[in-house]
């Protein structure tokens, strides 16, 4: 979600641990288990976001990560316990992705008892076989009924490996069986894919088709971030040009020594030190250093296509520059996603503003028009 317009708010992140017990087969990451923040480390970190809080953002959303932020529990608990002591009147939330793994009963007796500031995200890939294919056999290790129960309105966080491709449909599926109305994040590009590959093409294609027929069916249940496209903005002829998401000016990390990085995928971790030294020379607030022109000028979808700027880097070496390997998949994506809208609005139009409909339409078409041609070898099984 681009989540950089004015009114969201600020989203920094303290590394507590470079440390993780788990060795997920898609990981990009280099964990050094050496590597943990301290507390004064921590204080300081605190003050300085207090103290640098963007004007144009309303409140804090200070996440804890890792590796696996829940190994340091005890320093989160100090760090929550300072805060709101000298920060008693500020906006700002903790939040904090684990893979649920090391949670004990003490532990969720105290998350319990600040669920109402403290939110916890699970990482959870689907069904038993394939959380534990991708997440070193760790599915029964988690207390789902607790992350769901405790913050009902939270989703969960799955990441696709090419091993558990064949079965996404089936995965999210099972994520919905279990009582999670939203799946905040299908993670398609953390992996080892390469998208330029028609093999991944071919595969993902009925695995798509299931998913629509299913919320269409389940049309009470959100749409996951991967489907859940909001089309209609493809149609406006003025688009801006802004960032995909805030790296350097709506985010930023703090790595367990204190260093102050733009964002949480731009860490010692991901890249070398040299190649840090180089993104730290960026003027974060320049748009335009992260339009990639060709993209913004001559693809109808790119308003909705998601990138990531820290893996954009990775692979080109530059910001500005879209890694152009996955343009087919979220092409092919986006052609799902309009189908999905298309059948949605027919099964229940009066739910749907006049206006939107208008503009949904018109996406429909055009991005029908647009697309279905480069994938007609598939329409067999499209």
């Amino acid at each position: 979600m681009n989540d950089i317009k004015k009114g969201v708010r600020f989203s920094p992140s303290l590394c507590l641990t470079h440390s993780c017990n788990l060795d997920c087969i898609y990981c990009y990451q280099n964990h050094d288990g050496n590597n943990r923040m301290s507390f004064e480390t921590a204080k300081k970190a605190i003050d300085w976001i207090f103290a640098n809080h963007p004007d144009d953002m309303q409140g804090i959303e200070l996440s804890f990560i890792g590796g696996e932020p829940l190994i340091e529990f005890e320093l989160i608990k100090r760090i929550y316990e300072y805060t709101t002591a000298k920060y008693p009147q500020e906006d700002y939330i903790f939040y904090a992705t684990t893979n649920g793994t090391v949670l004990n009963e003490s532990m969720k007796d105290w998350f319990r008892s600040h669920k109402d500031r403290f939110v916890l995200g699970l990482s959870l890939d689907g069904l038993p076989e394939t959380h534990n294919l991708n997440r070193s056999n760790s599915f029964g290790m988690i207390d789902i009924d607790f992350f769901r129960d405790t913050w009902p309105g939270q989703g969960v966080k799955m990441t696709l490996s090419e091993y558990s491709l064949d079965h996404l449909a089936d995965n999210i599926i099972f994520l919905h069986s279990l009582g999670f109305k939203e799946i905040n994040g299908v993670n398609l590009f953390e992996g080892t894919f390469d998208w330029s590959d028609e093999k991944y093409i071919k595969a993902i294609i009925p695995q798509l088709r299931k998913l629509v027929d299913f919320y269409v069916e389940h049309d009470d249940l959100v749409i996951d971030q991967m489907l859940g496209r909001q089309i209609d903005v493809c149609v406006e002829e003025n688009r801006p040009k802004r960032k995909w998401c805030g790296i350097g000016t709506g985010t930023t990390f703090f790595d367990t020594d204190g260093s102050i990085l733009p964002c949480p995928f731009v860490t010692p971790m991901t890249f070398s030190q040299e190649e840090l030294k180089e993104i730290l020379n960026t003027d974060f607030k320049n748009e335009d250093s992260f339009i990639d022109d060709d993209c913004f000028n001559n693809c109808y979808i790119y308003p909705i296509c998601p990138t990531c700027p820290g893996a954009n880097y990775l692979v080109k070496k530059t910001f500005k520059t879209r890694d152009k390997s996955k343009c087919r998949i979220q092409k092919l994506i986006t052609l799902y996603a309009a189908d999905l809208q298309a059948k949605r609005v027919v099964k229940n139009v009066a739910s749907f503003p006049e206006d939107r409909v208008y503009n949904l339409i018109t996406a429909i078409e055009k991005i029908k028009e647009l697309y279905m041609p480069e994938f007609e070898m598939y329409r067999d099984i499209l």
